[in-house]
């Protein structure tokens, strides 16, 4: 047992009660100090660096917001859709709770997505990181399944036909497939079983795991360190008392620096909900004020625009673009053959595994193919710390070009999801096939142009300008 800490009996009272509860209650004091008063956090973020504090704000707001609609909701298909007009119009207070967690889910992958990307710029995924950018990924992961339960429960029409579309993707895996989709949906249609299904998934098991995965990839960011902007590890400086000599402790600096950016998020946050929810139809679709019929397919099934460029890449393979993957993927293993210094055994097993790759290629539906590259475009994400070899971390002492392929990354990013909302078409197809090609080929092709061209030295201490 810990010795109790004394104070002084002319004390100020508030001092003398947080001692009462240090005593009691070492470890919370214990985890706060670790966590936040003696974190030491590089002292150059910038703008970049307040996406993660805003994804656990809106992780709160959903949380919170999402308890109150389930004390009026109905999962029930033939209660469902009535329940959300009842908690839109009757309930006290119900509209913007609504309004506030479907905004919420949107604003969700925007501050993620943006997070991401801050990771991605700056090589946050890079040693020490690995492990902090796969809990990351799997953070990304559990919140696309999170969102695509939820967006099944207000039972509109885009909610059931959305639902329906997707789960009948799995029925293309093969042996499998039809069975794998009847588990999903309880059902041989989406129906009340699904519903109740997804309503339990959405309510209590995936924030769950998503919830244990955001304390994990917070333990293990503040274990090895925060990156910054210079991809410089500021632990290598510290002064006499062990402290970095570039960092500052993240309370109280970086709790008020992330003041402003959480001040600037909710006035965008509050302009959206009060004066344009739906967001043009992107963040709530006019169909799905309409109650779900499951005899009437609307003309045009898209799902929420951050679905939409992985809902690009799976339109984009057809039969016509099997036959260009089957020559990636012949091509990248004469190219493997080439260039890997192992014996003739092994070069031959990896041609014989590309061909036996491209029988099954042209012996399986596109439709199968065309889900594996929807799953693969999140999970490849896994591997990027495995798959950048460039010298440096950050995008500052990169060659100059390299920017340009990150921004062209990000341009063609944006160009599948909104093609990803619009009706198929034959120009829309042929980019958005262009566009899945360059996605994996950015990913898949790193360990060879990130390796590429001038590196500027990076300099031993962090650059920072006080402002």
């Amino acid at each position: 047992m810990a010795e109790f800490k004394e104070v002084p009996a002319d004390a100020p009272v508030a001092q003398k009660v947080t001692n009462w509860f240090e005593n009691r209650f070492p470890t919370a004091f214990a985890g706060y100090r670790v966590h936040m008063s003696e974190y030491y956090a590089p002292k150059n973020f910038n703008f970049w660096y307040f996406f993660g504090s805003l994804a656990m704000l809106v992780l709160v707001i959903q949380i919170v917001t999402g308890i109150f609609l389930v004390m009026h909701y109905k999962p029930d298909a033939a209660l469902a859709f009535a329940s959300v007009e009842y908690i839109m119009r009757d309930v006290p207070g119900g509209w913007i709770i609504r309004y506030m967690h479907s905004t919420g889910a949107s604003a969700f992958f925007v501050v993620v997505y943006l997070h991401m990307w801050r990771g991605m710029i700056y090589g946050s995924y890079r040693k020490p990181r690995e492990l902090v950018w796969i809990f990351g990924c799997a953070i990304f992961l559990t919140l696309m399944a999170e969102a695509f339960m939820g967006y099944l429960l207000p039972w509109g029409q885009m909610s059931y036909w959305g639902a329906q579309v997707i789960v009948n993707l799995f029925a293309a895996i093969p042996f499998v497939g039809p069975d794998l989709a009847l588990l999903i949906r309880g059902d041989y249609v989406v129906s009340d079983a699904t519903l109740n299904r997804f309503f339990s998934f959405h309510v209590i098991a995936v924030p769950l795991v998503l919830l244990g995965l955001v304390v994990a990839h917070l333990f293990a960011l503040h274990d090895v360190g925060s990156n910054n902007p210079d991809g410089v590890e500021i632990k290598a400086k510290k002064d006499a008392s062990g402290k970095p000599l570039d960092g500052i402790p993240f309370h109280p600096y970086y709790t008020v620096h992330d003041i402003m950016g959480v001040s600037v998020f909710l006035i965008a946050f509050t302009a959206i909900v009060f004066f344009a929810p739906e967001f043009g139809g992107y963040f709530l679709e006019f169909n799905n004020f309409i109650p779900a019929d499951p005899l009437k397919t609307p003309a045009h099934i898209a799902p929420v625009w951050y679905f939409t460029p992985f809902y690009s890449m799976l339109r984009a393979i057809t039969s016509e673009m099997m036959y260009v993957l089957i020559a990636c993927v012949i091509a990248g293993a004469a190219l493997g053959v080439l260039k890997a210094r192992i014996g003739g055994l092994f070069k031959m097993a990896i041609l014989g595994g590309a061909l036996v790759v491209a029988a099954l290629m042209l012996a399986i539906d596109a439709k199968f193919w065309g889900v594996v590259v929807m799953g693969g475009a999140v999970i490849i994400l896994f591997f990027l710390p495995w798959l950048d070899y460039s010298p440096v971390k950050s995008i500052r002492y990169r060659p100059n070009w390299h920017k340009y392929v990150y921004g062209l990354f990000i341009i063609n990013f944006l160009i599948l999801g909104y093609l990803g909302v619009q009706p198929p078409s034959p120009i829309g197809e042929r980019v958005s096939q262009v566009g899945t090609l360059f996605y994996f080929g950015f990913f898949l092709l790193m360990p060879w142009w990130s390796r590429l061209g001038e590196f500027k030295p990076v300099p031993d201490r962090v650059n920072f300008a006080a402002h």
